[in-house]
């Protein structure tokens, strides 16, 4: 981790917009007007790391505050050869703040905490103003991902977002939630849902 994550951790500029692209200016193989997409607290780096590797082409940007889990996502990092993933350490609302308008085509968010209690839902990351930073950020057309094994999160999830008016809901029937695409692999933490006996729901949504 100490010699790999400087290589990939990502720096905020003082001021003006973050190009991600910039960020991949060295792998040589990573097309110059390549797709940007990021997952916003990637926990053990599993489905960051899959995606990276079945998608070469696209430079990945992945944020996670806890150590343990940017651990494991270089493991996976180093042990696959990925080029093409950047790590934000940190707090995913700075590196939103940070990046430039119309600079992502593709964001996830899956199975993050659901602060199931009244009084804590002002700490959930679907919000109006986070919500907001999103659709500053993808591009028209790009897609939002999010999933979780909470009734009241998923709930919470569809309200915030199917209100938004820069996002729309792509579901036309119960086995478009209910059931992962096949380019969606499914993270240890929704195994170990599966395992308690909590199914996840996955939602997509299109930035118009």
């Amino acid at each position: 981790m100490a010699d790999l994550l400087p290589q990939l951790a990502i720096a905020l500029p003082a001021a003006g917009g973050l190009d991600p692209r910039a960020l991949f200016a060295e792998a040589a193989a990573l097309p110059k007007d390549a797709p940007i997409w990021l997952e916003i607290g990637f926990g053990s780096g599993e489905h960051l790391a899959w995606q990276a590797e079945r998608n070469p082409a696209v430079g990945f940007l992945g944020s996670e505050v806890f150590e343990n889990g940017v651990a494991r996502l270089l493991g996976h990092v180093a042990a696959q050869g990925l080029a093409n993933i950047r790590v934000f350490p940190d707090d995913a609302r700075l590196l939103l703040d940070a990046l430039a308008p119309a600079s992502l085509d593709r964001v996830f968010l899956l199975f993050p905490d659901p602060w199931p209690k009244a009084r804590h839902a002002a700490r959930r990351f679907v919000s109006g103003a986070n919500l907001d930073r999103l659709a500053l950020l993808l591009r028209p057309g790009s897609e939002l991902r999010m999933a979780s094994d909470d009734p009241g999160q998923v709930r919470w999830m569809l309200e915030q977002t199917s209100r938004h008016p820069a996002f729309v809901w792509l579901a036309e029937g119960p086995r478009d939630w209910r059931e992962r695409p096949a380019d969606w692999p499914a993270t240890r933490y929704e195994e170990k849902a599966l395992a308690e006996g909590r199914a996840g729901s996955f939602l997509r949504f299109r930035r118009v």
